[in-house]
């Protein structure tokens, strides 16, 4: 089993049922929610939008390769209406927002998957939830 860090975001629709479906669907296709963060409000960044963000970190366990979790995290966003992914630094309103920040003590570095997470530090309403969860992160590179 490894521990899987994964970011929740959401500025569209009844965010915190979205949240709440994320979460189950995650527990039943990836793995045991080991905890969650609280769930932060926060504004839009990297683009304009009048609908602000609900944002969170869960931490599951998964016997799921990153690969693997890649493909599930992008079908459940299908699934909860999420149409469009970002590209090029390109944001948009979403319905849901699931990021891979961590996986276990891995570090990858393809064009469809990068872990850690490479703008996380960089990101008060990912690194707030994610201190949340994982007590003492400290994260001893660069990516």
């Amino acid at each position: 089993m490894t521990d899987v860090y994964i970011a929740l975001g959401s500025n569209l629709g009844d965010r915190h049922t979205l949240f709440l479906q994320a979460i189950e669907q995650m527990v039943q296709r990836v793995g045991l929610l080991v905890r969650c963060s609280s769930f932060i409000e926060t504004e839009p960044v990297g683009f304009v939008s009048a609908h602000p963000f609900l944002n969170a970190v869960a931490l599951y366990r998964t016997t799921l390769t990153p690969e693997e979790l890649l493909k599930t995290t992008q079908e459940i966003e299908r699934e909860l209406g999420r149409t469009t992914k970002s590209v090029n630094g390109q944001y948009e309103d979403r319905t849901i927002d699931l990021d891979i920040l961590l996986y276990g003590d891995e570090i990858i570095d393809t064009p469809e998957l990068k872990i850690p997470h490479p703008r996380m530090q960089e990101r008060p309403f990912v690194m707030q939830p994610l201190e949340e969860v994982r007590k003492n992160l400290t994260i001893s590179r660069d990516f």
